[in-house]
C-alpha cells in the first residue's frame, strides 16, 4: 500500500475495534470451554469418589482381617458403562487383594486416611482418571484398606467435544452481531464529520460566518470545529483589516491628491516667477503631507493585529533607540524654539520588540508633542527601569478633557486644530504598544500642564 495514500478513519476505527473484540470473544470461548471441561471433570470425579465410597461400605472386618463380599450382580452393575471402562481395586496394607479387575499403578504420594486423592494414569493401555482412598483404621488390630476406582476418559472427551460443537456456532453468531453493531456505530457517528464537511463544501467565503452548532458537537469533534471557527474568525479579522485599511487609505488620500492636482495645475499656469515659486512651494507641502499620510497608513497596516504572524520580536536597546529619535527630531524642535531633551540611563535598556515599529512609536509621540506645542517650551523623553517605562512629556497647551476619550480614534482631530496632522499618530501608537504587550496612557503633564504619554512594558 502506498504510504502517501490517505487513510480511512472509518477503516482504522473498524480494525481497531474489531480486532480486540475478536480476541476477547476468542478468549471468552477458550475460558468457557475450560470452565465447562473443569465442571465436567468435577462431576465425573465425584462419581468416582461415590463409587469408591460404595466399595468402602462393603469392607468388613473379621478376626482383624478385612473382607469384601460383593454379589456377582453387584460387581457387574458397578463395572458396567456404555462408553467407558470401569476398573477397581481393593487391597489391604499387607497387599492382600480383596477385589480387582486390573493392575493399578501406585498413587504418586502417600495417602491420608479418609481423604480422596485424584490422579491420571494408564491401565491396560487406556488413559484413565483414578481416585485413591485409604480407609481409616478402626482399631489397632485392623489393617488399612486402600480402594482405587478408575474410569477411562472417553465420556470426558465426548463432553468437551459437545461443548465445542454447541458453543462454536454461538460464538460465530456473537462475532457477526458484534461486527454489525460496531460498523453501524462507527458509520453513524462519523456521519457527523461528513455533515461538517458538507457545510464546508457549500461555505460562502464572502460572509465568513462560523460553523453552526459548534457547542453541540461531540467532544471528540468539538476541538476540530472550534479550530475551524477560530481560523474563520482570523480570516474575518484579516479581511476586515484589509477593508478598513483600503477605506482609510481612500479617505486620507483622495483629498490630498485632489489638492496636489490643483496646486500642480496652478504652478503650470502661473507666469509670475514669484507666484510660480509660491505654487511650487504649496505643491511641495502637499507632497510632504501626502508622504506622511502614506507612511502612517503603511505603519498602521503593519501594526494591525492581523499582521501578527509576520511580526518578529527581538532584543533591542530601547535607550539607544530613544536617544537616536530625540536627535532626529532636534531640528523640528529648534524650528519652534522647543528645548527637546533626553533623560534616561546611558546603559542599555533591553526589551523585546520590532525596531521599525518601536521607532515609529517614539517618532509619532515626539511628532505629536512638537506639532501641537505652541512653541518656546520643553519636550522631554525620559526612560525608567523596573518596570521599563518610556515617557514623553511637554509643557504645551495640553488636551481638553472632552477630547481625551477620542484620542485613540483614527482620523480624530480636536476641533479647531490647525495642525497638518491626519489623526493617525496616537491610533498607530496604541496599535504598536498593544503588539508589544505594553500599555499606553495619555495624561496631563506635571502640575496639570501639558501632556504626558507613558508607555509601560511588561
Amino acid at each position: 500500500m502506498d504510504k502517501n495514500q490517505p487513510k480511512s478513519l472509518r477503516r482504522q476505527l473498524l480494525i481497531q475495534l474489531s480486532v480486540p473484540l475478536l480476541l476477547v470473544l476468542a478468549l471468552g470461548a477458550v475460558v468457557s470451554f475450560t470452565v465447562a471441561r473443569h465442571i465436567g471433570y468435577m462431576v465425573h470425579d465425584q462419581w468416582l469418589l461415590d463409587s469408591a465410597m460404595t466399595l468402602a461400605q462393603q469392607v468388613k472386618y473379621k478376626d482383624g482381617s478385612a473382607t469384601l463380599d460383593l454379589p456377582k450382580s453387584a460387581v457387574e452393575m458397578f463395572r458396567w458403562d456404555s462408553l467407558d471402562l470401569i476398573y477397581e481395586e481393593v487391597v489391604t496394607e499387607s497387599q492382600t487383594i480383596l477385589s480387582s479387575n486390573a493392575h493399578f499403578p501406585r498413587p504418586p504420594k502417600a495417602l491420608a486416611a479418609g481423604k480422596p486423592y485424584y490422579y491420571d494414569g494408564t491401565i491396560e493401555g487406556h488413559p484413565v482418571r483414578i481416585v485413591a482412598l485409604a480407609l481409616e483404621r478402626q482399631s489397632s488390630a485392623h489393617e488399612v484398606v486402600t480402594i482405587q476406582v478408575a474410569e477411562t476418559i472417553y465420556k470426558r472427551k465426548a463432553m468437551a467435544n459437545q461443548v465445542i460443537r454447541l458453543s462454536a456456532p454461538l460464538q460465530v453468531v456473537i462475532q457477526i452481531l458484534a461486527g454489525i453493531l460496531i460498523w453501524s456505530a462507527v458509520t453513524r457517528n462519523l456521519r457527523q464529520v461528513d455533515d461538517i464537511a458538507a457545510r464546508l463544501v457549500g461555505y460562502q467565503l464572502e460572509k465568513l460566518l462560523p460553523i453552526r452548532d459548534a457547542e453541540s458537537a461531540p467532544l471528540e469533534i468539538k476541538p476540530l470545529v472550534t479550530a475551524i471557527n477560530g481560523l474563520i474568525q482570523k480570516l474575518s479579522e484579516s479581511q476586515e483589516t484589509q477593508r478598513r485599511f483600503i477605506a482609510n487609505a481612500a479617505h486620507q488620500m483622495r483629498t490630498p491628491l485632489a489638492n496636489l492636482q490643483v496646486q500642480s495645475q496652478r504652478a503650470l499656469r502661473e507666469q509670475d516667477p514669484v507666484k510660480h515659486s509660491e505654487a511650487l512651494h504649496d505643491v511641495f507641502n502637499a507632497v510632504t503631507r501626502q508622504h506622511r499620510v502614506v507612511q502612517q497608513l503603511l505603519t498602521m497596516a503593519r501594526s494591525e493585529p492581523g499582521a501578527q504572524d509576520i511580526l518578529k520580536l527581538h532584543p533591542l536597546d530601547l535607550a539607544e533607540l530613544a536617544r537616536e529619535e530625540v536627535e532626529r527630531w532636534t531640528d523640528q524642535a529648534l524650528a519652534k524654539s522647543i528645548d527637546l531633551g533626553y533623560d534616561g540611563p546611558d546603559a542599555p535598556v533591553v526589551v523585546e520588540g520590532d525596531p521599525f515599529l518601536l521607532r515609529e512609536l517614539v517618532s509619532n509621540l515626539l511628532d505629536n508633542a512638537i506639532r501641537y506645542h505652541g512653541g518656546g517650551g520643553t519636550v522631554t523623553l525620559s526612560l525608567h527601569t523596573q518596570p521599563t517605562r518610556l515617557m514623553i512629556e511637554d509643557d504645551g497647551p495640553g488636551i481638553a478633557e472632552k477630547d481625551r476619550e477620542h484620542l485613540f480614534e483614527r482620523f480624530y482631530r480636536p476641533p479647531g486644530s490647525h495642525s497638518a496632522g491626519c489623526g493617525l499618530g496616537l491610533a498607530i501608537a496604541q496599535e504598536i504598544t498593544a503588539r508589544h504587550r505594553a500599555s499606553l496612557e495619555i495624561t496631563p503633564g506635571s502640575g496639570g500642564k501639558g501632556t504626558r504619554a507613558t508607555i509601560t512594558f511588561s
